[in-house]
């Protein structure tokens, strides 16, 4: 069974460059069918600043052909032994919105899925130079609405220059992520996504967009002091 996994590591800064800008492929990995590293960044938090210049960590997202090669990837290999020492997540797919090429293969859907389960969201986009600027306006407000709604456990975004950006979050619900979406969370301006939707279908800030939802399976290690970023009891 196809399974995916966020992988958090703090690694030196040669690691980090060179997983960026060599990341491990489906070549050089056993197993892997694509990755994607990039280095974190704190939800909302300013452009210029420490939070958004990470160089010491890494967020790696992958798909894999099972959790064997995942295992191991953790094992054998230098960026896979920094990620075991962080923290890591495995997930199964949910659903498919928009294109990026790398993940065209999967469905839009694999079906009807419980609305009260925990879900994990990540989202990719290829960016428009030009467009950075307005991205980084209409953007900011959506990722405050994101990293502040209490229906999250965990929340991140990450990028790889100049063009590749992400978003990670875990939500106690399937439910909370698609109210918030849709304007409905019981938050301050509730309908900061969908302004942004809006400006989007104006102009459009890239050259490919997606977001993927997951169902998650489990999680191994810890990330900067918490051990349980998933919700609580999801696997009682």
């Amino acid at each position: 069974m196809r399974v995916f996994t966020v992988g958090l590591a703090k690694t030196p800064a040669p690691l980090t460059l060179s997983s960026l800008y060599s990341p491990p492929t489906s070549k050089s990995v056993p197993g892997l069918v694509h990755a994607e590293c990039m280095t974190p960044m704190e939800l909302g938090s300013p452009i210029l600043s420490i939070e958004r210049l990470q160089f010491r960590k890494l967020v790696m997202f992958a798909a894999w052909e099972s959790e064997d090669a995942v295992d191991e990837f953790l094992n054998t290999s230098k960026l896979g032994q920094s990620i075991a020492a962080g923290w890591h997540v495995r997930m199964s797919f949910l659903r498919r919105w928009g294109s990026v090429r790398e993940f065209d293969s999967l469905p839009e859907s694999v079906g009807e899925s419980d609305p009260q389960a925990p879900v994990a969201a990540f989202t990719l986009a290829r960016m428009r130079l030009p467009e950075i600027p307005r991205f980084v306006r209409w953007g900011r407000p959506v990722e405050t609405l994101v990293r502040d709604n209490p229906e999250t456990t965990f929340t991140l975004a990450a990028i790889r220059h100049p063009k590749s950006i992400a978003t990670f979050s875990i939500w106690n619900s399937q439910q909370a992520m698609v109210d918030m979406v849709k304007g409905h969370s019981g938050v301050p301006q509730p309908e900061r996504h969908i302004d942004a939707m809006k400006e989007r279908q104006r102009r459009d800030f890239h050259h490919e967009f997606t977001t993927l939802r997951f169902r998650p399976i489990s999680e191994h290690g810890s990330w900067e002091g918490r051990s349980s970023l998933l919700p609580t009891g999801i696997f009682e």
